[in-house]
């Protein structure tokens, strides 16, 4: 075969899910899968070594969840291609995985051409959404929700851990005002008005990664 084939990384705390992947992408000449990883740890700390064109990764993972991993990933790696691979299609998720970078989000109930089709997109440099994935994000009653930036997702985690600004502008290496200013917008953008409801938000909605629900 003249082509290189596209190299693949799988990153789930499903065994079974990632074999199963890993047999259907396998099933493709044009693509090799180079390894599967348990924890958004894991992927951290080898990706970069595996060289992957593409990381499927999984969304909820214990320690280091997949938004947290696909951030930091893209920081050392800006050009790697990171699809979001998972089983919950709330338009907060979805938002929230695009937002810090993520190319693409795919259900795992897709037809397996579909995983096909979603790697070939983003190798092309396109943005990738499955169809249950893209409805979600259609406006409800007339409204639409402004997602939060990698930044300020970063920052939401920050104060849901319970940090004051000052502390976060310490931790993140930013003035306080600059902090007291992300606050409002995330409140304003979520529609939340205390502390403690960005804290049940980011439990919710997966920021807290493995605090919150599994799946």
């Amino acid at each position: 075969m003249s082509e290189t084939p596209i190299r693949v990384l799988i990153v789930d705390d499903h065994p079974m899910v990632a074999e199963g992947i890993q047999s259907i992408l396998e099933s493709y000449d044009d693509i090799a899968v180079v390894g599967t990883l348990n924890t958004g740890q894991e992927a951290v700390d080898q990706a970069l070594a595996l060289q992957p064109d593409v990381i499927l990764m999984d969304l909820n993972m214990p320690g280091v969840g997949g938004l947290s991993a696909t951030e930091i990933l893209l920081e050392r790696a800006p050009t790697m291609r990171i699809l979001i691979l998972s089983m919950h299609d709330s338009s907060e998720y979805i938002s929230s995985a695009l937002s810090h970078g993520a190319m693409g989000y795919i259900l795992k109930d897709v037809p397996t051409d579909e995983i096909k089709q979603a790697i070939d997109a983003v190798m092309r440099g396109e943005r990738y959404l499955c169809t249950g994935a893209s409805g979600s994000l259609q406006p409800k009653n007339g409204e639409t929700r402004e997602a939060l930036t990698g930044r300020e997702q970063t920052i939401l985690l920050q104060l849901a851990q319970g940090k004051s600004n000052k502390e976060v502008a310490i931790a993140l290496d930013i003035s306080v005002r600059t902090v007291e200013t992300h606050r409002k917008n995330i409140k304003r953008k979520l529609g939340i008005s205390s502390t403690a409801g960005l804290t049940r938000y980011a439990l919710e909605h997966g920021v807290l990664q493995g605090t919150g629900g599994r799946f």
